[in-house]
């Protein structure tokens, strides 16, 4: 990627929302389906810069239960609040200083578009809530799932809301990341209901996004500008119960300390999209679809060997069948891949890999 002489057009380079072909020329080409994972080539000299980006992105987001427990005593609900309301001023600090209030406003201007991104937003919103749920009351493997299951509810939401068809080895994909749920559940005396929430939260936050053509940048403006006054609501609300922990002083754990990692959620979210953004231009479709296994390969990791969570055999068992299920799709992917495109059918579900932001 050339250097431009602006910060806009640098952004509009860095940041664009498709993805490298397989000749590592960014592809115009976009399918009806709701993604289009693994439908690259992987070639024999990969764009080492582009690789490290995308591969920074996943673990920035592998990490983030460390940075979650470390922002302890604060609650899900004021943590997930303080997030948005940072990422929001961290968005807007950027759209700024490359000149972008005028994509951001013609997003506002447009009734369809402001409501996609509204309705994505409660999704997102949802997402993280859940998300820092797990993390603050040690079900980081419950998370892990969730984003490794997600791959698997997109093919599945591409065939019941998209009307799109199951190639035979997604078909054997679904059925064993099915089983494996239902051994999970088994174990666990009931459905993994926040490993599911996480992953049809965010594969229909990711369906919905794909109904507006937005950079990422501007997307997220708007997204956590419709979230910030539920947010700052909630963030009254924890203050007149006393439950707020920004800028509170006087208990174990607060202090400057503690409201600068709370401020840096924004920093986090938002650069690890910048990250994903500038490294999906430029790597191959599955090159990023493999990268998307970082993130919960090292919340699990954490969550086992560093948070100490339970892992009893049922688990590992299902686990285990998600592994296999993913190893099956993406062995279909590749095997979609080197069909010539005039003969792929364009009913066939994809999926392409998610940016857990």
């Amino acid at each position: 990627m050339r250097d431009s002489g602006s910060p806009a057009d640098w952004w509009t380079q860095a940041c664009r929302t498709e993805p490298a072909t397989a000749s590592g020329m960014a592809s115009s080409h976009h399918g009806g389906t709701p993604a289009e994972w693994l439908t690259g080539r992987v070639t024999d000299s990969l764009d080492r810069r582009g690789l490290a980006l995308g591969a920074g992105a996943y673990l920035v987001w592998g990490l983030f239960p460390l940075l979650m427990h470390a922002l302890e005593p604060a609650s899900a609900i004021e943590i997930t609040a303080q997030r948005a309301i940072w990422s929001l001023l961290v968005c807007a600090i950027i759209v700024a200083f490359v000149r972008g209030w005028r994509r951001v406003l013609a997003v506002l201007r447009s009734p369809r578009t402001l409501g996609i991104l509204a309705l994505a937003a409660a999704l997102i919103a949802t997402n993280w809530l859940i998300y820092v749920f797990a993390v603050v009351t040690d079900r980081v493997n419950s998370a892990s799932l969730g984003y490794y299951i997600n791959p698997l509810v997109l093919v599945a939401l591409g065939v019941f809301v998209l009307g799109e068809r199951l190639r035979r080895l997604q078909i054997v994909a679904v059925a064993i990341a099915s089983v494996a749920v239902a051994v999970i559940g088994v174990e666990m005396g009931g459905l993994p209901w926040i490993s599911l929430a996480l992953a049809f939260s965010f594969g229909l936050y990711g369906l919905i996004k794909k109904r507006v053509s937005v950079d990422p940048i501007t997307g997220l403006t708007v997204e956590t500008l419709v979230i910030a006054p539920f947010a700052l609501v909630g963030l009254w609300w924890l203050s007149s119960s006393g439950e707020l922990t920004f800028g509170a002083r006087g208990s174990s754990g607060l202090g400057v300390g503690h409201d600068l990692l709370l401020a840096s959620t924004g920093v986090f979210t938002v650069g690890a999209l910048l990250l994903f953004g500038a490294g999906a231009q430029r790597l191959p479709l599955n090159v990023t679809g493999l990268l998307q296994y970082i993130a919960p390969t090292m919340m699990f990791m954490l969550a086992v060997w560093h948070f100490g969570e339970p892992m009893p055999a049922g688990r590992w068992i299902g686990f285990v069948l998600v592994w296999a299920a993913l190893i099956v799709l993406t062995l279909d992917g590749f095997r979609a891949a080197r069909r010539p495109r005039a003969l792929r059918d364009p009913d066939e579900a994809e999926v392409e890999p998610a940016e857990p932001v």
